[in-house]
């Protein structure tokens, strides 16, 4: 139970890793608004592992500053952010991906950490501390060709954590970042194009240990950061690849 008591934001919660992630943090006894687009998706998962289900397009100011408000009016006040929402384009040369496309990649796995800083951070502030986790990706430490505009949006991801870290730190508020290696999640085909065993093979075979991670490897990982345990390690983007980096 190492987060009694506490209080945590899980977006993109309603499936892969963001569902895991809830999952734990609830098991480990922490109050969790679990917040997705998809509002059936945010119900199921907190109809099954408790929770408070919240439906959010976090790119989208307005509903990112009523998201933290009614988190605040439920919970009182938020101790853990973990910004897991995320999309990708599928593989495709750089210039061919469409303006639509590349917007939507960098609307949702960028400017929603902004939107949700802007609206969170200063309560954070004002009590003096809080825990921040940003789902980064392998694809922001060694880029795989044709996801170009992902894997970008990924690498900003992992300068914002460190930035943040060094600016926060001094109030008392902590920023990691983990980086994945594909997991078996509702993103695969994206990231494969197709979703066939040839394909999974293919990938797998740049993976040294060999498996694609699951919501629980990233569950343990998140965990530990934001825990109490942590309380030294900021500005840190743990790799939880399978050796994919080395």
């Amino acid at each position: 139970m190492r987060l009694t008591g506490k209080t945590a934001i899980v977006t993109g919660a309603g499936s892969g890793f963001g569902e895991g992630i809830a999952r734990r943090f609830l098991e480990e006894g922490a109050q969790v608004f679990v917040v997705d687009i998809n509002a059936e998706a945010a119900e199921r998962v907190a109809a099954e592992h408790g929770g408070i289900a919240h439906t959010c397009d976090v790119s989208d100011g307005a509903q990112v500053d009523a998201m933290i408000a009614e988190a605040q009016a439920r919970m009182g006040h938020v101790d853990i952010l973990v910004n897991n929402a995320g999309v990708t384009h599928m593989p495709s040369l750089l210039e061919d991906v469409t303006e639509a496309d590349f917007d939507r990649v960098f609307a949702i796995n960028c400017k929603s950490v902004y939107l949700i800083a802007r609206a969170l951070v200063p309560q954070m502030k004002a009590r003096g501390q809080g825990a921040i986790l940003n789902v980064a990706s392998t694809a922001g430490v060694s880029p795989r060709p044709r996801l170009n505009w992902y894997n970008a949006s990924k690498g900003w991801m992992i300068t914002a954590t460190r930035t943040m870290a060094v600016e926060l730190a001094p109030m008392g508020i902590r920023v990691n970042a983990l980086n994945p290696v594909a997991g078996d999640t509702p993103l695969l085909k994206s990231f494969l194009g197709e979703d066939t065993p040839e394909m999974r093979e293919k990938f797998l075979s740049t993976i040294p240990l060999g498996r694609f991670s699951t919501p629980q490897d990233l569950a343990n990982a998140a965990l530990y950061l934001c825990s109490d345990e942590a309380a030294m390690v900021t500005g840190v983007c743990m790799e939880v690849d399978d050796g994919r980096c080395i």
